[in-house]
């Protein structure tokens, strides 16, 4: 069998899910000065920000088979991503630091689920000669996207470090927040 273009489509969509494991895992890194600044956060409450959507992790990806099993590995693909996209608008409009935890927990459950329904409908999908290929997308992908993360907050380092500390604070963390969620 030969690769078509909706295979090809549908397995890069499905692995922008690795992309953005790698990205959300990795981008908080660049975001903890201002965090901490902007919140006013203790090391324990720093901690607990960046930890959560590993938290969050854990627990999609030990649940997301329940609902792929039941509902098809599509439709809970829609459902995670949607998760993504209520963890970034949330994050970005944190009103407080609570809410801030709750959306970047939100985030991982994302990540966490979309890390084990992606590769199994890209599996599903994949003729048996292509399969580990296709599959093996998804993991590129989540080191492209921590590739990315760290780039990303290298260059906004760059930029102007005086945003770091001070009035510029608020301007980065809308950018970067709802990456990291």
């Amino acid at each position: 069998m030969r690769l078509n273009a909706y295979l090809v489509k549908s397995t890069v969509v499905a692995a922008l899910g690795g992309l953005l494991f790698g990205f959300d895992t990795a981008v908080i890194a660049g975001t903890t000065r201002a965090l901490s600044e902007t919140y006013h956060l203790s090391p324990g409450s720093l901690g607990l920000t960046v930890s959560i959507a590993l938290w969050g992790t854990i627990f999609g990806a030990m649940l997301a088979g329940i609902p792929a099993d039941r509902y098809g590995r599509r439709d809970s693909l829609r459902v995670l991503a949607t998760c993504y996209l209520i963890s970034a608008l949330g994050c970005a409009f944190a009103w407080n630091w609570g809410a801030l935890v709750v959306f970047r927990f939100i985030g991982g459950v994302g990540i966490g689920g979309s890390s084990v329904v992606g590769p199994m409908y890209i599996a599903e999908i994949a003729p048996a000669k292509w399969r580990g290929r296709l599959v093996g997308f998804f993991q590129f992908n989540v080191v492209v996207g921590i590739l990315l993360a760290y780039f990303s907050n290298y260059v906004i380092g760059l930029e102007d470090s005086d945003s770091w500390s001070g009035d510029g604070n608020s301007v980065w963390l809308l950018f970067l927040l709802p990456c990291s969620c």
